[in-house]
């Protein structure tokens, strides 16, 4: 038996539930440090101890390594479990990679971007086969934005949608696949995608948290109006919200600037005043919202899963919510976490 019981919630339409703490595989595949395959399977099973059902990985995360990783410590946990992975990346095995890359000691792939039908249809058939499993629940269109297409997003997006997504939409109505998504951090071209598909769920990395809350604006009254649920990644916004407003704190992927390293104590002052734990906040947080489904993160060690799960079960009075929102840090607009 799970040592927690983590609530659950419903992706759109469709017959699933997820945890409402997800379990973001990325650090499987070696983000910024070295991870042996002892940790990761630890790291996974102290997550599925901790009452987690819901397990988020991709191609890209370690040129498949992450999925290696995941697929062989979920293999007699499959039936508890919920699983998304990712298309739009092909990997092609070199014999020396020399692409620049956020992972330590990943596989000898390398990343070919391919958002065609043949080419998502290929991608869903290699993950099965890193995962060695036999179904995956939900498939994101992976990455389709600016920052990793510069100006061929446009082109990239007509190629996704003439093509990869006819096949995800294939795969859905036999029954093969349970949901389909996209995954990005950016607002709007998932506001692009809502309105040119039928989509289940987005994955939406860093946009929603106690730092930003701009989906409010228009991505989430039409996600509400669609029936597509949210699955709110990166709480943390890459670190800060997790380290605190200190030396070397990341915010996206980089040193945090000045205006997030003085927002960002000025949540820490509200939270010593109401006894909160400042990562406890920025995980619940999106919570607050009826269209978010779960808020995934990434842990590289059993320690850390044990502290994020437990972070999302700590009781957080309505009070600290109403401060924030007083001293202008959050949206006034912004529904808060009752539990």
């Amino acid at each position: 038996m799970p040592e927690t019981s983590l609530p659950s919630r419903p992706v759109g339409k469709t017959s699933l539930c997820l945890s409402v703490y997800g379990f973001g595989a990325a650090p499987l595949g070696g983000i910024y440090k070295s991870l042996s395959d002892a940790e990761a399977a630890a790291t996974v099973e102290a997550a599925l101890a901790a009452g987690v059902t819901y397990f988020d990985v991709a191609p890209f995360y370690g040129m498949g390594l992450a999925e290696h990783r995941l697929g062989t410590a979920l293999r007699k946990r499959r039936a508890d479990t919920m699983l998304s992975t990712k298309v739009g990346r092909l990997l092609k095995p070199v014999c020396d990679l020399k692409q620049e890359s956020m992972y330590v000691d990943p596989l000898d792939f390398e990343v070919i971007y391919d958002y065609s039908y043949d080419g998502v249809m290929r991608s869903i058939e290699d993950s099965y086969q890193r995962l060695g499993l036999p179904a995956i629940d939900i498939v994101y269109i992976h990455d389709v934005n600016r920052k990793w297409h510069g100006d061929q997003v446009d082109q990239r997006f007509s190629e996704v949608m003439n093509g990869g997504y006819r096949a995800l939409e294939k795969l859905r109505s036999a029954g093969i696949i349970k949901a389909i998504g996209v995954g990005v951090n950016d607002n709007e071209i998932l506001i692009r995608f809502a309105e040119a598909g039928d989509f289940d769920c987005f994955m939406l990395a860093g946009r929603y948290t106690l730092l930003e809350q701009s989906p409010l604006d228009e991505l989430f009254p039409l996600c509400e109006q669609k029936g597509i649920s949210i699955i709110s990644a990166a709480p943390f916004n890459s670190g800060i919200l997790a380290t605190g407003a200190k030396a070397g704190a990341k915010y996206f992927y980089m040193d945090a600037p000045q205006d997030v390293l003085d927002r960002t104590r000025r949540i820490e002052a509200v939270c010593d005043r109401h006894h909160v734990p400042l990562a406890a906040a920025a995980l619940q947080f999106a919570l607050g919202h009826p269209v978010v489904s779960s808020v995934a993160a990434g842990s590289s060690s059993p320690a850390e899963v044990k502290a994020n799960v437990a972070m999302t079960i700590t009781p957080i009075p309505a009070d600290f919510w109403a401060e924030l929102k007083s001293e202008g840090l959050i949206r006034a607009d912004t529904p808060v976490y009752t539990r």
